[in-house]
């Protein structure tokens, strides 16, 4: 470049853009893998297993006598106000509750897989959310945020950490086949840089679309990306490296890398029989097997490097866990498609020594009402309800958090999405309020100005 090419205003406006790529290099270094925890981490890695619609915690995890008692009379507490304000008298749990696990925790007849590992879970049963409507509260369990557009917790985890494998993302979603309420922007980036928003793997043969080259010729892939690089460079000149433009190049450089890490990923022909029966990759009921195949890749996915995988709920012909009519045949639907490949994540990761650094976390948006909708369904109900958490330094066995006599109000122990994302974030080595990026005039953080850790599940 010859400097007298230009006059001074136009060499001047060339060349701040490089100061700003002076700031940008420690956010570029994250990006790499090159974040450094806050305090030793507890897990490395975190499978969250998202129930879409919203399970039912007095049909779950959370047993209520009294509503088993009390069945048809009505609700005598005060109600506020539902999202279809058809309410009808109190239901009991059509299913029966026994304990597992040496713990004893009690769990429904819709989990007995599930119930089996109890020993390796905490169960909180104390859980609130801001929103009752799906894709509000999507927002909010996702992204610590009731409105769209902020990063996702699978993006905060990549910009705080990066990633562990150099040919596979950092935050990865498996689509079974129900994206939630909300869309993909659920799993956004949000004001974050463009690299950290989710990967999303479907189903199928094709999991990542157009990542195997379709070129005829030997070389004529290479050809075209060094075409675009050579085209990027030219408008990062002239722009000072923007970041739509600098999240490009490192996507496509990835997906070259891709080309062949993933088809390796997917490919479960090393698998064991025994391990493909375990996740139920035979199960005659076909969301089972999608599902186990989800679980299956979501632990190949955590032995290659990646941080943070979500897993969708595949469809069993029904509207996901939100059961407003007919919510025996249709929770019993849903429980079925994922409660042997859930327990039996839990049981592999253990026999390879992975569960004691992998966090699983098991949640929906809210739960669901005590008193009927209708005759035989169940409304939103986001005052309390239940998750679960298992791994990487979460103490096994235990129970935290209660709710009334009927399910309907945390009365003990209350936690937030907020204390959710503190928790998981502190499990990762990062202390939640020194995770921060500049925007709006201020430092934002996924827990916003809020979040305590839920300590009485910790490990010590």
């Amino acid at each position: 470049m010859d400097p007298h090419d230009f006059d001074r205003r136009e060499l001047l406006a060339r060349a701040c853009h490089g100061f700003g790529g002076l700031a940008a290099l420690p956010l570029l270094g994250r990006t790499t893998g090159r974040g450094e925890p806050h305090h030793a981490p507890r897990a490395r890695a975190v499978i969250f297993l998202y129930m879409d619609g919203g399970p039912s915690q007095m049909d779950t995890f959370d047993p209520k006598p009294r509503l088993q008692r009390d069945d048809g009379k009505p609700f005598p507490l005060k109600k506020a106000p539902t999202q279809f304000n058809d309410d009808g008298n109190l239901l009991a749990s059509p299913w029966t509750f026994r304990p597992g696990g040496e713990c004893g925790t009690p769990v429904s007849d819709l989990f007995p897989g599930v119930r089996a590992q109890m020993d390796k879970i905490a169960v909180v049963r104390s859980m609130t959310a801001d929103f009752s409507e799906h894709t509000n509260a999507n927002y909010f369990l996702h992204t610590g945020h009731g409105l769209q557009g902020r990063p996702s917790m699978g993006a905060w985890v990549d910009y705080g950490l990066g990633c562990a494998s150099r040919d596979l993302p950092a935050f990865v979603v498996l689509n079974g086949g129900l994206i939630p309420p909300g869309g993909l922007d659920c799993f956004h980036s949000g004001f974050l840089p463009a690299t950290h928003q989710a990967s999303v793997l479907r189903g199928g043969d094709e999991p990542v679309p157009n990542v195997r080259p379709r070129e005829a010729r030997a070389g004529e892939q290479k050809e075209k990306l060094d075409l675009l690089r050579r085209l990027d460079a030219a408008v990062s000149e002239r722009l000072g490296r923007p970041d739509a433009i600098e999240s490009a190049i490192q996507n496509h450089e990835l997906a070259a890398r891709m080309q062949l890490a993933v088809p390796e990923l997917t490919s479960l022909s090393g698998e064991s029989a025994a391990t493909r029966r375990l996740y139920g990759l035979d199960d005659e009921y076909e969301p089972t097997r999608s599902y186990g195949r989800q679980c299956l890749l979501a632990r190949r996915l955590v032995e290659r490097g990646v941080r943070f995988i979500e897993l969708t709920c595949p469809s069993v012909g029904t509207d996901r866990w939100d059961q407003h009519s007919d919510l025996k045949v249709h929770h019993e639907r849903n429980a079925r498609a994922v409660d042997r490949p859930i327990a039996a994540l839990l049981v592999d990761l253990a026999s390879r020594g992975l569960l004691d650094e992998t966090l699983v976390v098991w949640a929906g948006e809210f739960g669901r009402t005590p008193f009927a909708q209708g005759r035989d369904g169940r409304d939103h109900d986001p005052f309390g309800f239940s998750i679960w958490l298992a791994g990487g330094g979460i103490r096994g066995g235990e129970v935290f958090g209660a709710t009334d006599e009927f399910g309907y109000r945390a009365v003990s122990g209350e936690v937030d999405v907020h204390d959710l994302h503190a928790t998981m974030l502190h499990l990762l080595g990062i202390d939640h309020k020194k995770l921060t990026f500049r925007f709006g005039g201020r430092d934002v953080r996924l827990t916003d100005v809020y979040g305590e850790l839920i300590r009485p599940i910790l490990a010590t």
